[in-house]
Formats: C-alpha cells, sequence, structure tokens
C-alpha cells in the first residue's frame, strides 16, 4: 500500500512544478483510459501558472464540440444527473434511513422470533410482555404460518405432480389387450 500523501501546497517551485507535471500525465492518462473503457465524452481544461495558455485535453476543436453537443441538450437533458452537493446528501440520507428501517425491522423480527422460542421452551414469558410486544408476536406468528401454509402447498402441489406424471408413466407402458 502506498504511503498517504499530504495535501497541501507545496512552497518550493521546483518540487510544485514536478509533482504538477507528473499529476498531470497520470490524470490525462486516467481520462484516456475512462474514454476508451467507458466509450464516453471527457475533457479537461487545465490551468496552470507554468504556461500561458491552459491544457486542452484531447484538443480544442473536441472539446468545443463537447461543450456544444452538452449545450444543445434540454434542460432536463443537462441537469437530470447533476446534483449539488445539498441534494447528493438528501438522496444519501435517505438511502441511509431507509437501510435503517430495514435493519430495524429485521432486528425486531429476530428478537421476536427468540421470544417465541424462549416462550415455547421455557413457558410462560408472556407475562412479562407489553401490548406492543404482543402485537409484534402476534405478526410474526401469522407472518410464520403464512410462511408454513405456502410451503405445504408448495409441497403439495410438487407430490401430485410427481404422481401425475408417475401415473401417466405407467399408462404409457401398460401392455395393450388383444382380443
Amino acid at each position: 500500500m502506498g504511503n498517504k500523501v499530504n495535501l497541501e501546497y507545496i512552497v518550493d517551485g521546483s518540487s510544485r512544478k514536478a509533482t504538477y507535471v507528473r499529476r498531470k500525465k497520470g490524470m490525462l492518462k486516467k481520462l484516456e483510459e475512462l474514454t476508451t473503457l467507458c466509450g464516453i465524452d471527457v475533457c479537461a481544461v487545465v490551468y496552470s501558472e507554468f504556461h500561458h495558455q491552459p491544457l486542452v485535453w484531447p484538443s480544442p476543436p473536441e472539446v468545443q464540440r463537447m461543450i456544444n453537443n452538452f449545450n444543445n441538450y434540454s434542460e432536463f437533458g443537462k441537469s437530470k444527473n447533476m446534483m449539488n452537493q445539498e441534494s447528493f446528501l438528501e438522496e444519501k440520507i435517505l438511502k441511509a434511513t431507509e437501510k435503517l428501517a430495514k435493519f430495524e425491522k429485521e432486528n425486531r423480527e429476530m428478537e421476536m422470533s427468540m421470544r417465541m422460542f424462549e416462550l415455547m421452551a421455557n413457558g410462560n414469558i408472556i407475562d412479562n410482555m407489553n401490548n406492543v410486544e404482543l402485537n409484534d408476536m402476534a405478526w410474526i406468528i401469522d407472518e410464520k404460518l403464512k410462511h408454513v401454509n405456502w410451503r405445504i402447498t408448495e409441497l403439495d402441489n410438487k407430490a401430485s405432480t410427481s404422481q401425475s406424471q408417475a401415473q401417466m408413466a405407467d399408462e404409457a407402458v401398460k401392455p395393450i389387450d388383444k382380443e
């Protein structure tokens, strides 16, 4: 693993220029890889204190073509994938909240299942449960019963299908009576 780079302004001019040249080369290589691997338009405009004119990659006419294409999109097309910091964070918070709610539900289901199994193993712990816990327990039992009934139906369907197939096979191999 590489060493962490201290991201701060490089005071020494020659060291700063060497870092600029090296990082610029690496960035342009990554942009080219992104363009090739993903088949997308990518451009860069780099201003630096080391050159009077900005570096335009891949070329000024190509960058102008990309900008013109972007400007020709409708306002909706331009902005549908754009986000500002606030909308980005709102989306992340919403996803995290949904994930938290899912985990809380799963944890509650596991907790109620464990309590139900304790009840079956140890007897009367139901006296220690409040109405919310009793309602949750009833919901868990109902869900488990639905699953059991679904499984029974599936097994019955498989058994009847297998039985029908066996009967059809038996009929297919019966000898023909000659009279």
